[in-house]
């Protein structure tokens, strides 16, 4: 996920990541095998309702979903009018009522791309029912829609985390949503009468893109790799996932085994670069075999920004049970021409994240104990050079410091920055450790620059 033209800005932007690494101790956690839950999850540590789900009989709860701890608290409007303004590069908490609707303004520009993304946090435990979910979209002050996304619970009817984003993308070719001033974000949720009534938690980020120097390539090639890889290599390796997206567990091509309760949602991150090609599948681990419980396993795929990308699930009757993700474009700036959801969203290199969710509904016939599960990763083909962009691409792109943190497992990196607070985090230690070897690194650069 490396190139010239995807390269950061000098020892500024490394030296702020390394005070922020400082500064957010809330962020930096300890390795994924020493995890435990924490402050960050809805209704704070401790809490069943929102801060992890009891097991069976009184058994051993559900970590909670880990929220960014640097989020702003914001409340969304009932008019656009009134709604507050998002930050760019800030991430931003609020609540969302049973079929409730949240207005957020922000102030564009036509310089750069706009990515508004949400992460919808049922409580856990909730009833869901088929097409339960939320849209969230940017309008123009006409109410023009400029770009939308929708995602439900699907076939998987089980409350879980849901990402997805909205889009604002500066072409001069259109003649909708190209001026410069207030924009509006919109989240509208939809849930059936019969789904349980309580508030979801978000959690929104405002991230954005730079403009190319010049027009790249906007069709897409006709012929393209689908056929399905060899498993990948090296044997299994153990890496148990993050409880959020904010603590997803980094992940290079691999093999990788963890342990998953039902209601748990485990969080990984894969570094895809340009012209790469990103296949992912799981697999259930036997056990003692019962009824069948359908959709027992779902796995979904989000981008760089956290917009939706592709979703699979398998049923589990005790026996091995496998799924894949179906085949997806190597990554293109071109790709996002595209109608089709899953190839628009192969739009651009940095982190994809995969999520893992088991079914509540396990624990019913096979009891509330870790099932075996499996996750298989591969990145396909060597980067390819970057699209020419007009400024730093941010987050957009794959460093070294990227496939490092993919190698080691890093944990505890934001969303919305690469590389160093991945792997300061990763190191589990202490505030103070980490305030000394942010500076000192800095001091070092600094003279070594000079």
């Amino acid at each position: 996920m490396s190139t010239q033209a995807g390269r950061r800005t000098g020892i500024g932007r490394r030296a702020g990541a390394l005070i922020a690494a400082a500064a957010a101790v809330g962020a930096v956690t300890a390795l994924p095998a020493q995890a435990a839950p924490t402050a960050r999850a809805v209704g704070g540590a401790g809490a069943v309702r929102g801060g992890g789900e009891a097991g069976a009989a009184g058994g051993p709860s559900v970590p909670p979903y880990a929220f960014d701890g640097s989020a702003q608290r914001i409340q969304g409007a009932a008019s656009s009018l009134d709604a507050k303004t998002l930050q760019a590069g800030r991430t931003y908490r609020d609540t969302l009522k049973k079929d409730g609707k949240a207005y957020y303004r922000v102030d564009l520009d036509t310089k750069r791309n706009t990515y508004v993304s949400v992460v919808a946090v049922p409580g856990p435990g909730g009833k869901v029912e088929y097409g339960d979910g939320f849209k969230v979209g940017i309008q123009d002050n006409t109410g023009a829609d400029c770009g939308h996304q929708q995602v439900d619970f699907g076939s998987g009817q089980y409350a879980r985390p849901l990402a997805a984003y909205a889009r604002r993308t500066v072409d001069p070719g259109s003649s909708s949503c190209q001026e410069q001033g207030a924009h509006y974000v919109l989240v509208e949720r939809e849930s059936a009468a019969t789904s349980t009534p309580d508030d979801w938690e978000l959690e929104l980020r405002y991230v954005t893109e730079p403009l190319l120097e010049r027009p790249g390539p906007t069709a897409l090639p006709e012929a393209w790799p689908s056929g399905t890889p060899a498993p990948p290599a090296g044997g299994q390796q153990k890496r148990q996932g993050g409880a959020g997206f904010h603590e997803a567990v980094a992940l290079r091509e691999g093999e990788w085994r963890a342990d998953i309760r039902p209601g748990q949602t485990l969080f990984y991150r894969v570094p895809v670069d340009w012209g790469q090609q990103l296949f992912a599948g799981a697999e259930l681990g036997s056990g003692t075999e019962g009824d069948s419980v359908s959709d027992a396993l779902t796995l979904t795929l989000d981008n760089p920004a956290l917009g939706f990308v592709d979703t699979a699930t398998v049923r589990y009757d005790g026996k091995p049970a496998t799924l894949a993700l179906d085949p997806l474009r190597p990554v293109a700036h071109e790709n996002r021409t595209s109608y089709q959801e899953a190839t628009s969203g192969m739009r651009f290199a940095g982190w994809y994240y995969l999520t893992a969710t088991l079914s509540p509904e396990v624990a019913a016939e096979y009891g509330d104990g870790p099932v075996p599960l499996t996750l298989r990763v591969n990145v396909e083909g060597s980067p390819k050079q970057a699209p020419p962009y007009d400024a730093d691409p941010g987050i957009f792109s794959v460093m070294a410091d990227d496939r490092e943190a993919a190698a080691n497992g890093a944990t505890g990196a934001p969303a919305t920055t690469n590389g160093t607070m991945a792997i300061v985090a990763t190191a589990g230690i202490g505030t103070g450790t980490v305030l000394l070897l942010g500076l000192g690194a800095w001091t070092l650069l600094a003279r070594r620059r000079a």
